[in-house]
């Protein structure tokens, strides 16, 4: 086991590495650079200047090998557009907003998902099934920058704030008005996926022998549920919620500039536009990385769950 994870260390070392470099040499690609990003045009004499000033007039392959030489010093450059702030500061300043974000949406999602799956799978064809559907439905084919952008238009504006994001000091009514919407926004797209999954794994499980056996035993339905059902239709949950999460975590871009939350996403985006590399190159790595993450550890995880996948590691298949 310990071998196995060593192994998935190795793994995503490596895959780190090739997302860096893969996003390095291609954001030299985009048309212009940050010197033409400014809606003023600056003269040639202080482009020169300023690329001189940010190493860009440097070969390519040479830029490189410094960012990297930096990167293992624990620098991650200082952006181009606000001289002076540092890619470590503005992780640390703003990531917090992120994964509150997508902590909160990732449980409220697998919560409201799980609960409505095994809610359809025990009345099949009932109107708890068809509503549990239509959710599933809905979270998958409307994006949630869209179901965000509805929110706002018909909820927001009377409790619930259009724009803006919780901050020290509120209680727990003011955090809510502020966190709802965003937070169910992101875990729209989570309830759907985790309500049909676990509808599915549930009608599996009601179908086996053994839950036959454990009802002419005389158990209660609490019983069957907490001890047979749960444990194991929500094995397969496990590998979707790794992905979910990070998706949540490192995707609430477009949702983080709707309601205004000041997370990183949204300044990844400001970063984009404005071709700060420094700042593209730090968020990108540091979304990578938590995705990675995410995954190995889901991996990990499953492994520990399921004795099938541990037994197979261990004998080496």
């Amino acid at each position: 086991m310990v071998k196995y994870i060593l192994k998935k260390i190795v793994y995503m070392i490596v895959t780190i590495w090739i997302i860096l470099t893969a996003t390095f040499f291609l954001m030299y690609t985009m048309p212009g650079d940050p010197t033409q990003a400014s809606s003023k045009v600056l003269p040639e004499a202080v482009q020169e200047n300023l690329k001189a000033k940010w190493g860009l007039d440097k070969p390519v392959t040479e830029q490189y090998v410094i960012y990297l030489k930096n990167l293992f010093q624990g620098n991650m450059g200082e952006s181009y557009t606000t001289p002076g702030l540092t890619a470590n500061t503005v992780i640390g300043e703003r990531f917090p907003a992120s994964l509150r974000l997508g902590i909160q949406a990732a449980v409220v999602g697998l919560v409201l998902g799980i609960i409505l799956g095994v809610l359809a799978a025990f009345n099949r064809g009932k109107w708890i099934d068809f509503v549990t559907i239509f959710i599933a439905i809905l979270g998958v084919s409307i994006p949630s920058f869209v179901f965000a952008a509805l929110l706002q238009k018909y909820v927001a504006g009377g409790y619930f704030p259009i724009v803006g994001w919780s901050t020290l000091g509120m209680g727990i009514a003011g955090i809510f008005q502020y966190t709802a919407l965003p937070t169910l926004s992101a875990a729209i797209s989570g309830i759907a996926t985790y309500s049909r999954y676990m509808r599915s794994s549930v009608l599996d499980v009601l179908g086996s022998d053994y839950i036959l056996l454990a009802k002419s035993k005389g158990l209660s339905r609490f019983q069957i549920i907490r001890r047979h059902i749960m444990r194991n239709a929500i094995t397969p949950i496990i590998s979707i919620v790794a992905p979910q999460v990070a998706g949540i975590v490192t995707g609430s871009f477009v949702i983080e500039r709707i309601f205004s939350v000041p997370g990183l996403g949204r300044y990844y985006v400001d970063s984009v536009n404005g071709r700060d590399y420094p700042m593209i190159l730090a968020t990108t790595l540091f979304f990578s990385m938590i995705f990675i993450v995410c995954m190995v550890g889901m991996d990990i995880l499953y492994a520990i769950v399921d004795p099938r996948v541990r037994k197979s590691i261990i004998e080496g298949k």
